[in-house]
């Protein structure tokens, strides 16, 4: 992956989970960028609210920082979650309308360890909203 295309000016931030593992904080506080940090809700099983997506985001450009990518983990490090379709849908969607380069680190596809839960690619997700075509 090659954040160097992504953060050239250093009022240049990237949406992160909290929590999630380091790679991508040190990578961007070596370029220069800012994190932006969104809150995964523990309480309902490491689940994205939209709400908080939205203010972490409004919260940024408040302070000056241009928001120009979003890192979803999925299935999540260190929570192991895994997102619903509509979830997925729904960053998707937020991605696009605020046109955001969206990050989808999906290495951990295969580690799927609740019998109830079903990993849904983003491309597939795009794909179903019709954001693909």
């Amino acid at each position: 992956m090659k954040f160097s295309t992504i953060y050239l000016k250093h009022v240049s931030g990237v949406m992160l989970p909290i929590p999630q593992y380091p790679i991508y904080s040190a990578t961007i506080d070596l370029l220069g960028g800012h994190k932006v940090g969104y809150y995964l809700d523990e309480t309902k099983g490491w689940d994205l609210n939209m709400e908080e997506l939205e203010r972490s985001l409004r919260d940024a450009k408040k302070r000056g920082i241009k928001v120009n990518s979003f890192v979803l983990i999925n299935p999540g490090n260190p929570t192991g979650q895994v997102l619903s379709k509509k979830a997925v849908q729904d960053i998707v969607k937020f991605c696009a309308k605020h046109k955001l380069v969206l990050l989808a680190d999906e290495v951990y596809q295969e580690n799927v360890y609740d019998d109830n839960a079903k990993f849904v690619s983003c491309k597939k997700a795009a794909s179903d909203t019709g954001l693909l075509k």
